[in-house]
């Protein structure tokens, strides 16, 4: 069958289906353009991660962090705070100066965050590099997908922009086999911090030797830069096709004056319907406790009875691998199951882990059951039970409740408001992030470990709900059969919203 997406000016833009036949393994040149770029990625992760370890160590040297669990969770929360920001102004800096220019920020201040904090001789200069750090997390946060999808052809592009998330979680990983291979080194924490510049250094000098973006270049009409790079990634029939397909959408996205703005969001019903959906999802994803396991794992290792900081690293690597395993799986599971059963699974085992880990700390906390104190590490059965809850937890989470917002937040939105409604949930994700790391270890201090996890547990039950009732199912579906969607749960069906769709089929 043909389909001719032929526009105006244009001589039949992919006309013939069969093409579009590109691989993940077909061109080694995107690969390795996605790879530096998924660098970014890697720098968020590994500073989720390193974080964690390090805090072990930062107590240690710091008295006045010791006994502080603010200022721990501001050590913690203060990258989130810049990753707000680096991302609030990252679309603006992407727009104005292009991907690779606002990659190349991101590393420059990454790596001084990295050796500020490497340096700090007391936790505020250590929190003023938390905060560079955040920066350029927030900048990369922004610049690494839309880099990577811009030079992605459209029929691998999702597995390609997905790469991003599964850097992510290779980064945390990492970061836990850094924590442990630094346990016993002179200035620990420190060389858990300071080694973070490495990563964005690396990523700093392959970007010098890569292009921009062929998309920005065209759209800043330096047109032979661009089809210079898509020649590098497209044979010669292909290539043809793909220029006059940016040409057409360069003149339909970017002539015309049909913009939206941000009030439109909340006057549209249907927007404010996908919004919500969108927004809300993004909210449950940080609210069921992800960043909290993720931030204070080793933290939570010990709370379970485990003193050793050095037995709290391993155990936090496991569920770092667990964390990006079940990324891989996710990846493969999220257009064979289907988006909303996915979530639902996930947080069916979410709900069930965050009991088991609740119901551990509390008989732990009532019975003194730990009966080894050997070497400084407590391995009693219920510290045990507690870890199993922790592992059990990342196993149902990571790969619905990861990956799943993040597909979801990138299809519900019309042409027009894409960009900002999922730059809208995205700072939701991020302020909810922030209100987890900051409130996570007080609440522990104020009604105790269990009782906490039980809280999240009833969230992870309310996301269930709202993830039923509110997330519609995406899979397969076309952006403008996503639109009939809303308009229909908005405003009924209606024989003009069939007429679009069986013009759009």
């Amino acid at each position: 069958m043909t389909i001719d997406l032929s526009v105006p000016g244009s001589s039949g833009l992919l006309s013939a289906v069969g093409k579009r036949n590109m691989n993940f393994f077909s061109n080694s040149y995107l690969l390795a353009l996605t790879g530096a770029a998924g660098i970014g990625g890697f720098l968020f992760g590994y500073d989720t991660g390193v974080i964690s370890g390090a805090l072990l160590y930062i107590r240690d040297d710091f008295p006045a962090v010791r006994d502080n669990y603010f200022l721990q969770e501001t050590i913690v929360s203060m990258a989130l705070v810049g990753a707000m920001l680096g991302a609030a102004g990252g679309g603006w800096i992407n727009d104005a100066y292009g991907r690779k220019k606002s990659t190349l920020l991101a590393d420059l201040m990454f790596a001084l965050g990295s050796l500020v904090m490497c340096a700090a001789g007391g936790p505020y200069i250590l929190i003023l590099g938390r905060l560079l750090v955040g920066l350029g997390v927030g900048v990369a946060s922004v610049t690494a997908p839309v880099y990577i999808a811009e030079a992605a052809p459209s029929e691998i592009r999702g597995g390609l922009v997905s790469t991003n998330v599964l850097m992510i979680t290779g980064g945390q990983f990492f970061s836990y086999l850094i924590n442990l291979g630094f346990t016993e080194v002179p200035g620990t924490w420190r060389w858990m911090l300071g080694v973070a510049a490495v990563p964005a250094i690396v990523q700093f000098v392959l970007m010098l030797f890569l292009p921009e973006s062929p998309r920005w270049l065209y759209w800043k009409d330096e047109k032979a830069k661009a089809i210079a790079v898509l020649e590098k990634i497209y044979d010669s029939d292909r290539l043809e096709e793909e220029v006059e397909l940016l040409a057409s959408s360069s003149m339909h996205e970017f002539q015309s004056d049909n913009t939206g703005s941000y009030l439109d969001v909340f006057k549209s019903k249907e927007l404010r319907l996908a919004f919500f959906a969108g927004a809300g999802f993004q909210a449950f994803q940080q609210f069921t406790g992800i960043n909290t396991v993720m931030y204070y794992s080793p933290t939570i290792v010990q709370m379970a009875g485990f003193a050793s900081n050095r037995l709290a690293l391993l155990l936090s690597l496991i569920v770092a691998a667990m964390n990006a395993a079940g990324t891989i799986v996710g990846i493969y599971l999220i257009d064979r199951c289907g988006r909303r059963r996915l979530a639902l699974t996930s947080l069916f085992g979410v709900v069930i882990s965050l009991v088991i880990l609740a119901m551990a700390f509390i008989l732990q906390s009532s019975a003194s059951l730990c009966m080894d104190t050997a070497n400084g590490t407590c391995q009693g059965a219920l510290g045990w039970f507690a870890v199993a809850g922790l592992a059990l937890y990342i196993a149902f989470f990571s790969p619905g409740m990861g990956p799943v917002p993040w597909a979801v937040n990138s299809e519900i939105y019309p042409e027009a408001y894409r960009g900002m409604c999922g730059g809208m949930s995205a700072t939701v994700n991020w302020i909810s992030n922030l209100i987890v790391a900051q409130t996570f270890l007080s609440i522990v201090g104020l009604v105790g470990t269990g009782p906490t996890f039980l809280i999240i547990a009833v969230i992870a039950v309310l996301a269930f709900i709202f993830v039923a009732l509110y997330v519609p199912e995406t899979k397969g579906l076309s952006f403008e059969q996503v639109e009939q969607l809303w308009r229909e749960r908005a405003w009924g069906s209606c024989d003009g919203c069939q007429s679009l769709l069986g013009a759009a089929l």
